[in-house]
């Protein structure tokens, strides 16, 4: 997301732009999309049309709205999956050079134990069954995947919050553990009383804490803090899952 919002803040002088202006549109545009993580990527959009407007690099009249970033960012996205199919299927790459560190045995390991799995994303909710099924863990979801819809007023994150509590009732809502790189489920879960599990990871590395995202998590109502799923035996105590 990152390169696709500088190039749309800099416009015709993405590559002729001097140093100091593309470092400080880069750093704008780091800090903002770490701060929106984990919401629907059409608000992340109408950010990006504030930050376009507030360089003013670009002419008025060039500027797009949420929906047509939108567009350009999701070109650029199948793009990247249909690179990244190519790779898993050739064996240039695997799984795990695509998730963080154990998460998926983590997944397999709650499935087996009988744990309901649900994977909730701000991200088209076709693009998230989607890369689910290409990295090979959708069958663990039970088809409980869900995403962003086109409709900023519906947050798939919160709806399956609700869903889970209708299903289960107030009086089992301890029996809800949320783990979330994004403060929108850590608070969400935190205001309903389920177990809030904050993964401030690094995903460049896909291993390791950041920081940043730690004391966001934290604020949000994270009852715990992890980098990754490396710790496998302590998480697994953590939600009584026998191992």
């Amino acid at each position: 997301m990152e390169p696709m919002m500088i190039k749309a803040i800099l416009g015709e002088h993405f590559h002729d732009a001097d140093e100091a202006l593309y470092h400080k549109v880069q750093t704008r545009v780091l800090d903002f999309v770490d701060k929106t993580t984990g919401i629907q990527t059409l608000i992340q959009m109408k950010g990006l049309v504030k930050l376009v407007k507030e360089f003013g690099i670009v002419p008025n009249d060039q500027v797009l709205d949420e929906f047509g970033y939108k567009e350009i960012y999701n070109k650029e996205l199948l793009e990247i999956v249909k690179d990244r199919e190519e790779k898993l299927k050739k064996g240039v790459l695997a799984v795990e050079d695509f998730t963080l560190k154990n998460a998926v045995i983590f997944l397999e390991k709650l499935h087996r134990a009988g744990v309901k799995l649900y994977l909730a994303s701000g991200t088209d909710e076709e693009d998230v069954r989607s890369e689910a099924e290409n990295l090979g863990y959708d069958h663990l979801f039970e088809g409980r995947i869900y995403g962003a819809v086109g409709d900023v007023n519906k947050e798939a994150k919160k709806i399956v919050l609700d869903r889970i509590l209708d299903m289960i009732g107030e009086s089992k809502k301890g029996q809800l553990a949320v783990f979330g790189d994004g403060p929108v489920e850590i608070r969400e879960t935190h205001k309903r009383g389920g177990v809030t599990i904050g993964v401030a990871s690094n995903e460049i590395k896909r291993h390791s804490l950041n920081k940043s995202k730690r004391s966001r998590l934290i604020k949000a109502g994270a009852d715990v803090i992890i980098p990754d799923f490396s710790q496998l035996s302590q998480l697994l105590k953590l939600l009584n899952v026998q191992d």
